[in-house]
This record gives C-alpha cells, structure tokens and sequence, in this order.
C-alpha cells in the first residue's frame, strides 16, 4: 500500500525534521544547526494498528502518528512481539511517527530504508533488522527515537546497517548487534551523523568473534558530563541463547572504527 503526499505537505514534513543538530531531514543532508533535536508535531488523525501493516515498495505516513491497539498495544519488553509496520526485501516507510504503544516498531525482512522515521516511545525496539543475506543493506535517513528502555535497533540479519542524521534521547543500547540469536552473521554498521542525548548506556553493541565492526563518525553526545555512554561495546557472541559476555571498548580500528574527534560533547 502507497500513499502520497501534496507538495506541500511533502515539505513540511521536511521542515518537521531539519532541527536536528545532527542535520536529521527527511532527503538525509546534514543541515547542522546549534539547536538540538526538534521532534515533529503529527499531522491528521492518529491511526490505531490493530495489525501488522505490510509494506512492498514504499509507504507515506504523511507525518501521521500510528500506535498499537489489541493485539499490538503493548510498550513492554516482551520478545517475539509484533511490529506495527513489516517492511518486506526492498521497501521504503517514509514520513510515520511511531507513538505509544509502539509494540515492536518497524520489522525489515530484508533489504529496506526507514526515511524520516521517528518514535516517540519505544516499545521492544524500535526497528529490527532481519534478512538472511550477506548483502542485504538496510538505511535510516533522518528521524529519531527516545525513551527506550532497552535497544532501539537491533540488528540480527545479516549484511550492512547504515545510519544518517538521526537523533536518540533516554535510551539503553542505540544499535545492537545481535548477541545470542540462534543464526548468526557477520554484521557491519556506519552511523554517521547522530544526536545522543543522555541518559543512555551505549552508542553501539558489537560481536567481535563474528567479526561485527562499526563505524560512528559525527556522534554528538549532549548532556552526558561524567561521559558515561559507551560509544562502542564490544561482546562475545553465541548461538545458544545465553547472555553474551563483554570483550572490552573503545576504538581499536578493526571492530570500534572511530577516534576521539568523531565523538564530540556538549
């Protein structure tokens, strides 16, 4: 299903977005402002997702807010929830705002963008990432999330997750690699260009011994003054289920790709 928006529309939804002081809009510029993140104001009537809504192609929420009823209004942490969106091998979500509940937020099946995407409250995660294949990419450009208790992406396919001028607020992991899925892949993450305001725990979780890298670039950590977010943890994964142990952080050049001038504090 496709919706479209008018040219007018279209552009205040960019306008919604281009706050951030992480440069986050809807096309994915960076426009760096010295303000942080605006969130956007919805548009319409918010729309009740009694189920999860299919996405082949692209989608246009229009600035809506959509949030999970029955079945789908759940918050909480509880795995193996449904999402309000499943974004199938390829498609677009553009312009949505998730709010609360926000149950699972947004599943990609495979290969996917999340253009101008944002959660007001994230339930499970915010998107999860899945697809099987070595060369599937997955994008964000533009938008943010706040209030996630847990992880906001979670990342247990396999392939490339790359992240651009967003902006995450109270928060326990931004981007997860996944520590104990049954299958496991070797993942790689960019983020480029983010707005971290604490409290949070960790910019990135990453499973050295499946040879998992990312790279942040441009991470802007505000409020943080005793530096307590860890921009990259590294862990030791596994395929049985049990919890992962940690394997040290910081920036080694293999598997946490950044220096002290890509994180910047204010």
């Amino acid at each position: 299903m496709a919706q479209h928006l008018s040219r007018k529309r279209a552009m205040a939804g960019l306008l919604g977005a281009a706050a951030l002081t992480a440069g986050a809009i809807a096309t994915g510029l960076t426009v760096p402002t010295a303000s942080a993140a605006t969130w956007p104001t919805p548009s319409g009537t918010p729309q009740a997702v009694t189920k999860t809504i299919p996405v082949s192609g692209s989608y246009d929420g229009g600035m809506k807010r959509f949030y999970g009823s029955g079945d789908l209004g759940t918050g909480g942490q509880d795995e193996d929830q449904g999402p309000l969106f499943e974004l199938k091998d390829g498609a677009t979500l553009k312009n949505v705002i998730l709010g609360s509940p926000a149950a699972d937020g947004v599943h990609c099946l495979g290969s996917c963008t999340l253009q101008n995407v944002w959660w007001e409250d994230v339930g499970e995660d915010a998107a999860t990432f899945k697809g099987s294949s070595s060369s599937a990419v997955y994008t964000i450009n533009g938008g943010g999330a706040k209030e996630a208790s847990d992880k906001v992406f979670q990342f247990n396919g396999a392939g490339t997750l790359n992240i651009n001028n967003f902006a995450v607020k109270n928060f326990g992991t931004f981007v997860r690699s996944c520590g104990n899925c049954r299958t496991q892949y070797k993942r790689t993450i960019n983020v480029n260009t983010l707005e971290a305001t604490y409290k949070g725990s960790r910019i990135a979780g990453i499973n050295t011994n499946y040879g998992d890298s990312v790279t942040l670039r441009r991470i802007t950590i505000v409020g943080d003054t005793s530096k307590k977010i860890i921009p990259c943890q590294k862990y030791l994964g596994n395929n049985t289920g049990a919890e992962p142990t940690t394997n040290g952080s910081g920036p080694d050049g293999t598997y946490c790709k950044y220096s002290s001038s890509d994180i910047t504090y204010k």
